[in-house]
């Protein structure tokens, strides 16, 4: 069972690993955006583990809740309200429940894909963060490291593909051969939720 702990520990620990890649991520925008992703997360995420140790919250739920209302107020740009709607619906659909099991966390990442899905009009092979989302949460079902590989693969699947979403859209043609930023940070995020089951189990 995930508790509150475990959830903080999954926010505490992508904190630490967008701090780590921020560069890599402003790199990779920079190519085919603004050149801010990396900036942009840094300064949210460092807003969110704050913001979790000050309030502690209680349930599953309500840290995610607060995680996104975090990065939705921090953060500039597209991927605040991205990642910010993605933790709150899933959030939202953990309920109040003071522990979930790994299959309501994938049902309820889904219900957060949906709500990234819906609010920024892509869909897989966009060239976006649906492109890693989307195959973390299909492969969760066979564990956090399961997914987090996938979230990977999918980042790196980015790379041939013409953006059809989002800023990188604009340059066309331009945009194959590049990785979309997006897509890697969401495989950060997975990533980081596979490093806090592995600190549960140790």
């Amino acid at each position: 069972m995930l508790d509150a702990d475990f959830f903080r520990r999954w926010m505490t620990a992508t904190a630490v690993s967008v701090d780590r890649e921020a560069q890599r991520l402003t790199d990779l925008d920079s190519a085919i955006g603004d050149a801010d992703h990396g900036s942009n997360l840094q300064r949210g995420f460092t807003a969110v583990r704050q913001e979790l140790e000050q309030e502690r919250p209680g349930t599953p739920g309500e840290v995610l809740a607060l995680a996104g209302k975090q990065l939705i107020s921090k953060v500039g740009g597209a991927s605040g309200p991205l990642y910010g709607t993605l933790l709150r619906r899933t959030g939202k659909a953990l309920g109040d429940a003071p522990e979930v099991t790994v299959a309501q966390l994938a049902e309820a990442l889904r219900s957060g894909v949906d709500g990234v899905m819906k609010l920024g009009g892509a869909a897989p092979g966009d060239k976006t963060m649906i492109d890693a989302l989307v195959p973390a949460v299909d492969a969760l079902a066979d564990g956090f490291a399961a997914a987090s590989a996938a979230a990977e693969q999918g980042a790196r699947d980015t790379i041939p593909l013409q953006a059809r979403k989002g800023r990188a859209s604009y340059l066309g043609e331009r945009s194959i051969g590049h990785q979309d930023p997006g897509a890697t940070s969401s495989a950060l995020l997975i990533a980081a939720l596979a490093e806090a089951a592995e600190g549960a189990e140790g």
